[in-house]
């Protein structure tokens, strides 16, 4: 039986191979490059479909382009690049997908003319079809490229074996995995356990996350409008590690609290769930990103008082008030989210690590002094580098004599010399970085 040719202009793969361009030579994030191309899209199903190639395509990106130089006689075009990334996303079907091979290979080629390259369907057809025959001898050929074999930049493997010698294969292997699905209750409207069971009676499979008070794991992703009471503020998305952050600030009912760095505001939110007697307030650089946590906020029928401004300026913005808790989420390279961001593998480059680590020591000496005497500065990342981290902190101990560092009271992840670090897939959280200080004069 033909396979269904689609009408021109509406191809999935074509699209997603667009997606991947605009991230690869374009710098963009895949947040900004592809809700657009899945708008063009009638289908729900071929939107779905292109967020599934692009991101495993980018997951896999360095095996999957070593595979490809190694099927081409020679290197393609610059003005090519659409369809060099339309048959990495052919060989991300045949070497990870489940799909029968006939359509994968098929509807491959079949985009190309979407692409208006026509000349290059037997390419793409020979191509495909010789990774399927060669399979094995070019998975044996990649086996001493490190970049190939575990689908990171070389950089990014030397630093993850220079500061975890002894779990720098295990983050890689996490890194590559599909993320869980997380949420969060909101316990001012419900208990985890009523509402796992509001999800038992919809039959939808669930279990709390063991770290938290407030998690639970959904073991299939599910769109948020279909989640049960998330329109009436039961619940939000967010990780595990991530709903570490509001327990750990230890709120108490007349706090004055700070959020810097606060958007999308999932942690602004959880502190409110969790103390609503508190004073927060919210600062971030972007005033656009703001607008997302007053939605939220408001889905979940919380306030705090939202500034648009830069956290490491407070003379801009702040009145003068001591804060007795202040959270900085600080800017980071993200390295600990890579399995929900695999663009950051691509995105981020070697030189922005200084960079990174220039911007989190200049809010910590911004902020500090902010900060009540007896007071709580809760530090955190979304990395898994020691200079983001447990160095970061070192260094702000070294130059203030009055900060002392508090224990991170939980009991998951690596105790570092400052701080806890939490790895990608530990107890299947994401990886995330906490360091407690107090202010003592």
């Amino acid at each position: 039986m033909a396979l269904a040719k689609r009408p021109r202009g509406s191809d999935p793969r074509a699209a997603a191979a667009r997606v991947l361009v605009q991230v690869r030579d374009k710098g963009r994030s895949l947040a900004t490059a592809l809700p657009a191309a899945q708008a063009e899209l009638a289908d729900a199903r071929d939107a779905a479909l292109v967020q599934e190639l692009v991101y495993g395509t980018l997951r896999w990106y360095h095996r999957l382009d070593t595979f490809l130089g190694g099927l081409l006689r020679k290197p393609l075009k610059a003005r090519d690049a659409d369809l060099h990334c339309l048959l990495l996303i052919g060989l991300y079907q045949l070497d990870q997908l489940a799909l029968p091979e006939r359509v994968a290979v098929h509807e491959t080629v079949q985009a190309v003319r979407t692409l208006d390259k026509d000349w290059a369907r037997g390419l793409t057809n020979a191509v495909l079809r010789n990774f399927q025959r060669d399979r094995q001898q070019l998975g044996q050929a990649i086996t001493g490229d490190e970049a190939a074999v575990y689908a990171h930049p070389r950089w990014l493997i030397e630093r993850l074996q220079s500061d975890w010698p002894e779990h720098w294969q295990e983050i890689l292997a996490a890194n590559n995995m599909r993320p869980p699905f997380c949420l969060r209750i909101n316990q001012q409207r419900m208990t985890r356990t009523e509402y796992l069971e509001v999800l038992a009676e919809q039959d939808i499979d669930a279990s709390p996350i063991a770290e938290t008070s407030q998690g639970v794991c959904l073991s299939k992703p599910l769109a948020v409008t279909r989640l049960p009471g998330f329109d009436a503020g039961n619940v939000s998305v967010q990780d595990g590690a991530a709903q570490l952050a509001a327990p750990l600030l230890q709120l108490q009912p007349g706090m004055r609290v700070l959020d810097a760095c606060a958007a999308p505001g999932g942690k602004t939110a959880h502190m409110l769930e969790l103390a609503t007697q508190v004073e927060v307030t919210a600062i971030d650089i972007d005033a656009q990103r703001l607008d997302r946590i007053h939605e939220n906020l408001g889905r979940l029928g919380l306030r705090a008082a939202l500034l648009a401004g830069d956290a490491g300026r407070p003379a801009d913005w702040w009145d003068g008030r001591s804060f007795d808790r202040i959270l900085l989420d600080a800017p980071c390279s993200a390295s600990g989210v890579i399995r929900r961001h695999p663009d950051i593998k691509m995105l981020r480059r070697p030189a922005d690590i200084e960079v990174l680590v220039q911007r989190q020591a200049a809010l910590l000496n911004a902020l500090w002094p902010l900060l009540a005497t007896g007071g709580m500065l809760l530090y955190c990342t979304c990395s898994v580098l020691a200079a983001e981290n447990s160095r970061q902190i070192g260094d702000f101990l070294k130059q203030h004599k009055d900060a002392s560092e508090l224990p991170v009271m939980v009991a998951c992840g690596q105790r570092c010399e400052h701080g806890r670090q939490i790895l990608p897939g530990d107890n299947g959280m994401d990886g995330f970085y906490y360091a407690c200080l107090t202010r003592t004069a």
